[in-house]
C-alpha cells in the first residue's frame, strides 16, 4: 500500500511539468478487468485533481472513473478493491486512472 502512494507522489511530481490541456480521451466499451482503489464518477475533486497530474481533460465526460487501478490477469484474483471492468487504460497515466469503470463480478 506504502508503495502505492509513493508512485502517486513521484508521479505528481513529474506530473507537475507535464502540460494539460489534452483532449478529453475517447470513452469506448469496457474491454480491460481492473483492480482498482475506488470508483467515483468523473465529475469529482478527487478525479479532477488525478486527472490532472496525468495530463487528461475530463471536461465533459460522465462516467465512472477508477483511481488506482491494476489489470486483474488470474480469473478469481483477490482484488481487494473494486473489481470493475473499464476502457484499456493508457500506459503513460501509470495505473492512476481507468475510464468508464463498470462493476464486475468474478
Amino acid at each position: 500500500m506504502f508503495s502505492k502512494f509513493a508512485a502517486l507522489f513521484a508521479l505528481a511530481t513529474l506530473a507537475a511539468a507535464t502540460p494539460t490541456g489534452n483532449p478529453p480521451p475517447p470513452v469506448t466499451p469496457p474491454t480491460s478487468p481492473q483492480c482498482c482503489n475506488s470508483v467515483q464518477s468523473s465529475t469529482s475533486s478527487a478525479v479532477s485533481a488525478v486527472a490532472a497530474l496525468v495530463g487528461l481533460d475530463l471536461t465533459g465526460i460522465n462516467v465512472p472513473i477508477g483511481l488506482g487501478c491494476s489489470p486483474i490477469t488470474v480469473v478469481g484474483n483477490n482484488c481487494g478493491g473494486t473489481t470493475v471492468t473499464c476502457d484499456a487504460p493508457e500506459v503513460q497515466w501509470g495505473g492512476l486512472i481507468a475510464i468508464n469503470c463498470i462493476p464486475i463480478t468474478l
